[in-house]
């Protein structure tokens, strides 16, 4: 059966080529509105705050959206599609990283291993989202269990994980594998360094706590809705999961990934991730370049397409049934578990 559906979308890398070439002018445009428009919401939320610190929040809402699309930028830049040249690339990811608070050289690396090995069992564990199967998860002893509770509980998952992650996971360089080069753990140090004289110069010039207050609230947002993201692109019913012999690139994109249909606002602050299946089949493809691939080639509209309503459903969605082949809720899975015979 995999192989029937995976020979449908034959002939897609021809398809794709013609929208891989970077365009200048819509680079260098997205960097000025997207940093243009978070140093402006910036310097509301600043002023604001003489007037209601509730009208400061508010802002904080589209600098929150500013800063995804900051993180879009250098996730192209980390793929090599943003420019056509691969200094400009690295230059722009760079910059984009201490917005971001995330190492760009480190989170390129982790990012790699995502895109090399999406949906492979065997490979969890680097750049993915932790999840076990139904089976693993009945195995496991009630510690493992407890905190995998904890981490998919949407409160955390969607809450506090983001924040925590992006705040301070990040400045670790804990994910690094030995056999990788030293320029992985060294980007963590050098953006910290960053961050350190960065955050210190606004903090002299505006207080501290003048600072916290209008970073804070725009890191919070901008964490959870790319957590967000990244999740609903990836976890949903009928995703596709597989063992390593029997595993395919393309399926893994296909099936493994959704096209996540966003109202036009939120398409634009997420800089089209949304045509993630795309992305996943084409890293090379420019974001401002997706929505035109998938429009305008019904080959890529034979995939799982969610909407904003729709996607709330995949929040209870935790463990990947292998026997069913897609995810199921904790609730679920418990009922697979075989009662314990009583002894006499």
């Amino acid at each position: 059966m995999s192989n029937d559906v995976s020979a449908a979308y034959a002939g897609w890398p021809a398809i794709v080529t013609k929208y891989r070439e970077p365009n200048m002018r819509k680079s260098i445009w997205q960097l000025a509105n997207s940093f243009g428009g978070l140093f402006v919401c910036w310097t509301l939320m600043y002023f604001s705050l003489d007037v209601s610190y509730w009208l400061t929040l508010l802002l904080a809402i589209p600098a929150g959206g500013f800063l995804v699309r900051i993180f879009i930028i250098q996730h192209d830049c980390g793929h090599g599609s943003f420019f056509k040249s691969k200094r400009a690339n690295n230059i722009t990811g760079r910059v984009c990283s201490v917005f971001t608070m995330t190492a760009y050289r480190y989170w390129r690396k982790t990012h790699a291993v995502h895109h090399a090995h999406h949906a492979e069992l065997e490979e969890r564990g680097t750049g993915d989202m932790w999840t076990m199967t139904v089976d693993e998860y009945l195995a496991a002893p009630w510690w493992t269990r407890a905190a995998y509770r904890v981490f998919r509980n949407p409160f955390f998952l969607f809450g506090l994980a983001p924040t925590l992650n992006f705040v301070v996971l990040q400045r670790f360089p804990l994910g690094v594998h030995k056999e990788w080069h030293h320029g992985e753990r060294a980007s963590v140090m050098w953006t910290n360094l960053a961050l350190l004289v960065v955050l210190t110069a606004v903090s002299l010039l505006i207080g501290f706590w003048t600072m916290v207050a209008i970073l804070l609230p725009s890191i919070v947002i901008a964490s959870s809705a790319g957590t967000w993201l990244f999740y609903v692109q990836h976890q949903f019913e009928r995703t596709y999961w597989e063992h390593t012999p029997q595993w395919e690139y393309t399926l893994a994109a296909m099936k493994g990934s959704s096209y996540y249909k966003l109202p036009k606002v939120l398409q634009w602050f997420t800089g089209n991730i949304g045509f993630h299946h795309i992305h996943h089949l084409s890293p090379r493809i420019p974001n401002y370049n997706l929505q035109a691939c998938h429009d305008e080639n019904p080959l890529f509209q034979r995939v799982t397409e969610i909407t904003l309503r729709s996607s709330v459903r995949t929040i209870p969605l935790a463990l990947w049934d292998e026997k069913r082949d897609e995810l199921v809720t904790f609730k679920e899975a418990l009922q697979q578990q075989p009662e314990m015979t009583p002894t006499t």
